[in-house]
């Protein structure tokens, strides 16, 4: 399984997945780099993604919407705020309607996420700062924990294909 944990601390209103992967940082880099690699794992398997817009640069803007199984539709949104090829990104993610505009009944989080280089592969840690324990545990209602974790397991196919 390439997530080794998946840590909750609700002191200090933080997620932090760790996973590992057989690869070097530039390849697992790609996943996160290319909207359209990006596309096939960002989302539990049952919510396919798509970006319609990626700009992956400090100040830029990410928005995608998730495809639920019954055609159902969930909008979301990146705001890039630091980016380090290969070692990472930051990014503030949040919900949004239909339109665009962000849905402040929803959660938004601050992600961090670095790659570092270890023997035989990439260590990637995946850290999410929330601004309350509400919205934390909105996120756990809405079942983050399962669905990162299924969506990050996606990505061990996708970097024997690079």
């Amino acid at each position: 399984m390439t997530v080794k944990s998946f840590d909750k601390d609700l002191e200090n209103l933080t997620l932090t997945l760790t996973a590992e992967f057989p690869a070097p940082v530039d390849k697992v880099w790609q996943l996160w780099a290319d909207p359209r690699r990006l596309e096939r794992w960002w989302g539990p398997p049952s919510y396919p993604t798509t970006f319609v817009e990626y700009d992956l640069t400090p100040g830029g803007d990410a928005r995608y919407f998730m495809t639920g199984p019954e055609g159902d539709k969930h909008h979301g949104y990146w705001r890039i705020s630091t980016v380090e090829p290969p070692a990472g990104l930051e990014f503030t993610e949040g919900f949004t309607h239909a339109d665009g505009t962000p849905d402040d009944a929803m959660p938004s989080m601050n992600v961090r996420v670095r790659l570092v280089a270890r023997e035989g592969g990439t260590r990637m840690e995946m850290r999410s700062q929330f601004d309350s324990r509400a919205q934390m545990e909105q996120m756990f209602a809405m079942g983050v924990e399962e669905g990162l974790t299924t969506a990050v397991g996606q990505m061990d196919a996708l970097l024997t294909e690079l």
